[in-house]
């Protein structure tokens, strides 16, 4: 045995087999690539929390400005997160902490302060609790934002679980970073368009992403009746809000017990959007096209007696359109989809019917045409 095979199987037994097994899994119990998959895993996250670093100081850079102001902090000498004012007795408190270790330290400034709060403090300061707050000053933090605090509460949310999950060292296998590392772009953009550009432009999370050893599904398969005429009326898919659907690239629809042959590319993937008549006159007031489509598919989808309420959007391009494939017919596909791992979930139902089920595969397969062959007739 080599010394390096030999340091391999050091670090192999020093990983816990729970943690291992995920990658063992996806490598046919290969015990190189599973860790070749794991040291990638790694990088990707080291990658990702970059981005997130950014935006954690540009974020808490520009709350702490509009805070400083609204409170009159230069005035009065006293920094706004002990001000005994109304509507920042949350902040009091978790700043008290955080004076306590630093003053140990003796580290303790109003800087010092203010760059030790926790993400988890910052997003918190966007709750609904807030929004008496928000309307005085913190809108002021977000200029690139529709100004609408529950927007802005979302997507700060959606950031904080990814940065916890990357920060604890969770396994990165079911983590969408395509998704996730937009919603961090997206939240720069609400403090500063400019910033949310730059943040993009100067990522290496895709460029990481895209190295990874070993390829696993992304095809995301929905079977529901009313799944693919939404689609072919608005090239686009809602699905239950909160819902994780990782490393989703393309959408294929299930009908009859037949893959449809046309299987869209994902544009776009929206969660938590209002899904009610007054929210898509606001998306319809934007600039943005997105918006527009967005708003087009609740109006469709609520016509189709979708209730109310919040939803998880995907848009998606229509034939001809460029990642757009077309299987060459309809591909038979009875009860499981190839390439995936053989079982359907199901969530909870919602009011306006049971959720869709789905299922993943590989578009490799799809377009091999290796679906299993439907059941023999009753």
């Amino acid at each position: 045995m080599s010394s390096v095979e030999a340091d391999t199987d050091a670090v192999l037994n020093l990983i816990p087999a729970p943690r291992l097994a995920p990658y063992l899994a996806l490598t046919g119990g290969d015990p190189a690539r599973a860790l070749a998959l794991y040291e990638w895993g790694a990088h990707v996250a080291a990658a990702a929390f970059e981005d997130v670093a950014h935006l954690e100081v540009l974020l808490r850079g520009s709350m702490d400005g509009v805070l400083r102001a609204h409170f009159r902090e230069a005035e009065r000498g006293i920094p706004w997160f002990l001000s005994p004012v109304p509507g920042v007795e949350y902040a009091v408190v978790a700043s008290g902490y955080v004076r306590e270790r630093l003053r140990q330290e003796g580290r303790e400034t109003r800087d010092q302060i203010v760059a030790a709060m926790s993400f988890g403090f910052w997003s918190g300061m966007l709750g609904p609790g807030y929004e008496e707050l928000w309307r005085a000053c913190l809108h002021r933090a977000f200029p690139g934002s529709s100004g609408r605090r529950s927007e802005v509460a979302a997507a700060a949310e959606g950031v904080r679980r990814f940065r916890n999950r990357i920060a604890h060292h969770d396994s990165v296998l079911n983590i969408d970073f395509p998704f996730e590392v937009r919603q961090v772009a997206a939240l720069a953009g609400f403090v500063d368009p400019a910033a949310g550009r730059w943040l993009e432009r100067r990522s290496r999370t895709m460029d990481v992403y895209s190295r990874r050893p070993v390829t696993t599904d992304d095809t995301l398969v929905v079977s529901e009746p009313g799944a693919l005429p939404l689609y072919e009326r608005s090239r686009a898919h809602v699905a239950r809000a909160g819902r994780a659907f990782p490393g989703v690239e393309y959408l294929a629809f299930r009908v009859a017990g037949a893959i449809a042959p046309e299987i869209p590319r994902v544009l776009l993937r929206r969660d938590n959007v209002e899904w009610t008549e007054r929210g898509a006159i606001r998306l319809r007031r934007t600039r943005d096209p997105w918006d527009r489509r967005i708003a087009e598919t609740i109006e469709a989808s609520l016509g189709d007696g979708r209730n109310e309420g919040r939803r998880q959007v995907f848009l998606l391009t229509a034939p001809g359109e460029p990642g757009h494939r077309s299987l060459p017919g309809a591909l038979p596909a009875p009860a499981t989809v190839p390439g995936g791992t053989g079982e359907e979930t199901r969530a909870v139902p919602r009011g306006g019917g049971p959720e869709p089920e789905y299922a993943c595969t590989r578009l490799h397969a799809l377009e091999n045409g290796t679906a299993p062959d439907p059941p023999p007739a009753d």
